[in-house]
């Protein structure tokens, strides 16, 4: 028997249906198993577009206020010229901007409330190059940060738990201290506040000040500023660039790229996003193993037409054939129409999940709770490819032993009650 008949007669028993009861009760179950295996590829693909879609959200929130990638002195030393070690980066093709910023942990207090932030020195104008943050304020808010004037930009949420607005003083105590005669005193040192940004990430929102970098440098009595911050074309290639720019600055300098400066939470990103993956492989893996009660019911039901098959000269190993194109049509149709809705859902996720909402009068993330008050999607290729190729394979495994006990009939016992 030549390969086409194979094809032709696989897809035949794939819709057959018309014929009677039994035919269309086999069908029907070959188009369940088609439904649940583009169910699981959907319900896959739109999930891990979401967390995409989340994961992009806060990246870029997180990198509006940080920079892509730090340079600085391995022994935590101030940069005796800063300005050399920023003209020397710029010559990297990927690197846009450079500022210099001096940063420490420090306590910030107003009256009885007093909270811990990162108190980040900055030059307003070279900053504007380096963060977004900076970039908006730079001809308003940062604008007040002068050298010798004592001023403080606050996060949103930090300013609300001090309870402090526009030209309310705070004191900042520095790390360390001055030995007196009656023992170690504090640094402390008054602030005017200049003003609030908001990044719409809670971290940095409620952890970080903003102060000129003279300023910086008086307080935690440096020479200069402790580093150089640096901003990329695109700050996906910031390790690459990290490495190469290590290489350029000589072995005194370290550098360290936005990554590695929020490991834990880059890592534990990646390691929810491939659990998620494993446990929804699992639905796509039932569906498509549920191939394998489809085709041993077709089996038994097509065990004459079998028989006949091979008394006219058929194969074991083309009978197998004919079952196997049965199953991989059903997992190649199935997996076609999940991927086709899952983009379909994953693509219009800002239209359907509004609508939902509306639908049924709530809100998925309310703005007063959750930073995001939007359902974010970014399906991938590098997602959507291997939940493709896995579904395939899976539904192609699931068709070897049906197809394999086909093979096995015997024609005199299949006609026997013929």
């Amino acid at each position: 028997m030549n390969w086409p008949y194979e094809w032709q007669i696989g897809w035949r028993y794939t819709r057959a249906g018309r014929a009677g009861r039994r035919n269309g009760f086999i069908s029907f179950i070959s188009g369940v198993s088609m439904l649940g295996i583009a169910l699981g590829v959907a319900a896959l693909i739109i999930v891990l577009s979401v967390m995409n879609g989340f994961q992009k959200e806060v990246r870029d929130r997180m990198l509006a206020v940080i920079a892509h990638i730090e340079v600085f002195d391995r022994d935590g030393a101030a940069l005796a010229d800063w300005r050399a070690t920023a003209a020397k980066a710029r010559e990297h093709q990927a690197v846009l901007g450079a500022a210099p910023f001096i940063a420490a942990q420090s306590l910030i207090a107003r009256g009885d409330e007093m909270r811990g932030a990162i108190v980040r020195g900055i030059l307003p104008a070279e900053e504007a190059t380096v963060t977004e943050v900076a970039a908006k304020l730079r001809d308003t808010t940062l604008a007040k940060l002068q050298p010798g004037a004592w001023r403080i930009v606050l996060g949103v949420e930090l300013a609300r738990q001090l309870r402090v607005r526009e030209g309310d003083a705070v004191t900042l105590m520095a790390p360390g201290g001055q030995v007196t005669p009656a023992g170690v005193v504090p640094r402390l040192k008054s602030f005017t506040v200049a003003g609030t940004f908001e990044a719409g990430h809670y971290e940095y929102d409620s952890g970080l000040a903003l102060v000129h970098v003279d300023d910086a440098a008086k307080l935690y009595r440096l020479e200069g500023p402790s580093g150089v911050q640096l901003r990329l074309a695109d700050p996906q290639t910031a390790r690459s660039v990290a490495q190469d720019l290590m290489v350029r600055m000589g072995g005194s300098l370290a550098v360290r790229d936005w990554t590695r400066t929020n490991r834990n939470w880059f890592d534990a990103v990646q390691i929810e996003k491939r659990m998620m993956f494993i446990i929804l492989t699992l639905i796509v893996a039932v569906a498509a193993f549920n191939l394998v009660s489809t085709l041993v019911m077709t089996v038994t039901d097509k065990r004459a037409d079998i028989a006949i098959l091979r008394t006219l000269g058929a194969s074991p190993r083309s009978v197998m054939g004919i079952f196997v194109v049965q199953g991989a049509t059903s997992g190649i149709i199935g997996t076609a129409i999940g991927v086709g809705l899952g983009l379909l859902v994953a693509l219009n996720i800002d239209v359907i999940v509004p609508a939902i909402e509306r639908l049924l009068g709530v809100s998925f993330l309310p703005g007063s709770i959750y930073l995001i008050s939007r359902m974010p999607s970014d399906p991938q290729m590098g997602d959507v490819l291997p939940i493709g190729i896995i579904s395939l394979l899976l539904a192609f495994v699931a068709t070897l032993y049906p197809s394999w006990r086909a093979s096995r009939v015997n024609p005199a016992e299949a006609l026997r009650y013929e």
